[in-house]
């Protein structure tokens, strides 16, 4: 059978200026309110990606996590627009402990699939970076120091750090740095990598997957594969939408299709997307709901920055040289993010489940019910989903199709 399969690699690149396994233990408070403040990220995120066209997908806990190293060097102005932007409302002391905690849980031996998260920093070995902020991403984020030549070699640090993203991302993800990203100003690149393998709880029959129209607006209609299943899974009806929950092998994670009723509601749906309401919504699935479901199999890749989504956020200062202050890492305000690159790639079929994406952020420096009719959730309009880590309740991974064949 073939497996499924999902990975996220965030890279920061500071450049110098010119000048949990089924056994682990519920989320203490500390986590839960990592948990809460990263999923409220993923949703505002996703508001701000959601405004170019077609299909979207990205990993907001990995850029959570790559973003969260930087954070531990920021300081003033700069940490405090950070923290707001990434809703992170624990002290530093206590965020990053948390986060490391959240970290060794996606880490832990898991029964029936893989999932494992990676970190590493890369540095320039000619340039001196404080002791306590390698002492606080090594420990919490186990990223080990690997020191590099930017100054006389950033061509082959790229290919080195790309080989690193291809060999994190089962060979999905490759060539994520182009030519001329890295330049003999770069001081530091931080990277992450999340990594999912495992199948669908209950695959799909590959002879019940047909080629029909899928309704990109009330308008207009491609054919697609629809793949079909009937089963019980948890389900919420919120008046204009549907919500299902998919589980993957063992239940630890879940794929949840946030369905509009109408072929043209997904700006609707997104539009009232916020948060809250997406955490009231995920509070409200219910089990045992006897489904006949139908979903697209689809296959998008794509790429994008993250400058102007993050600013908008409200994140300005860290973008701006001169102004950035980073000096947790250095000691000195010289560096600032210069780009924030992103780039993605999923796979969803009758099996399970293929995904990867990276992204770079350059800087430089300056229960059972009573028997019912059974509910149609039939997916052959754009719809939103994401998918979960169901012990600790984070998203991991967030899009939306708007057209499968795309």
């Amino acid at each position: 059978m073939k497996p499924l399969l999902f990975m996220f690699v965030p890279l920061l690149f500071l450049q110098e200026a010119a000048a949990v396994a089924q056994t682990s233990p519920s989320p203490t408070p500390d986590q839960a309110a990592v948990v809460e403040g990263n999923n409220a990220f993923a949703v505002e995120l996703y508001g701000q990606l959601r405004m170019q066209n077609g299909n979207l997908f990205f990993s907001p806990e990995s850029i959570s996590t790559a973003l969260a190293m930087a954070y531990a060097g920021a300081r003033g102005d700069t940490a405090s627009e950070m923290a707001k932007a990434l809703h992170f409302t624990l002290p530093p002391d206590r965020l990053h402990p948390a986060m490391g905690a959240l970290f060794a849980n996606l880490n832990a031996a898991h029964d029936g699939y893989q999932l494992r998260v990676a970190d590493a920093l890369w540095a320039e070995k000619d340039y001196t970076f404080l002791d306590d902020f390698l002492k606080l991403t090594s420990t919490d984020y186990g990223a080990g120091f690997r020191p590099v030549d930017f100054k006389t070699a950033p061509e082959a640090v790229r290919l080195t750090i790309n080989q690193w993203v291809e060999q994190q991302t089962a060979g999905k993800i490759k060539d994520l740095l182009q030519s001329g990203v890295l330049t003999p100003a770069t001081r530091l690149v931080l990277t992450n990598a999340i990594y999912f393998k495992g199948n669908w709880q209950t695959q799909f029959d590959k002879a019940q997957t047909r080629d029909e129209d899928f309704h990109l607006s009330a308008a207009q209609t491609v054919k697609a594969p629809l793949m079909n299943l009937q089963g019980r899974f948890n389900y919420f009806n919120g008046g204009t939408f549907q919500a299902l929950e998919i589980p993957y092998e063992s239940g630890d994670l879940s794929m949840i299709v946030f369905l509009p009723n109408d072929a043209g509601g997904l700006p609707a749906l997104e539009q009232s997307l916020t948060a809250a309401s997406a955490q009231q919504w995920l509070g409200q699935l219910r089990p045992g709901s006897k489904i006949i479901l139908a979903l697209p199999k689809f296959k998008m890749t794509g790429q994008f920055g993250l400058n102007g989504a993050l600013t908008a956020l409200g994140m300005r200062q860290a973008f701006e040289q001169g102004v950035a202050d980073f000096s947790g890492m250095t000691g000195k305000r010289d560096l600032w993010i210069s780009a924030a690159i992103h780039k993605v790639f999923v796979d969803v079929n009758e099996e399970g489940t293929e995904a990867a994406a990276a992204t770079a952020i350059v800087m430089r420096s300056l229960a059972v019910t009573r028997e019912q009719p059974p509910i149609v959730f039939r997916a052959d309009h754009p719809f939103i989903f994401l998918i979960r880590d169901n012990r600790s309740g984070g998203i991991l991974f967030m899009g939306r199709v708007t057209d499968p064949t795309k």
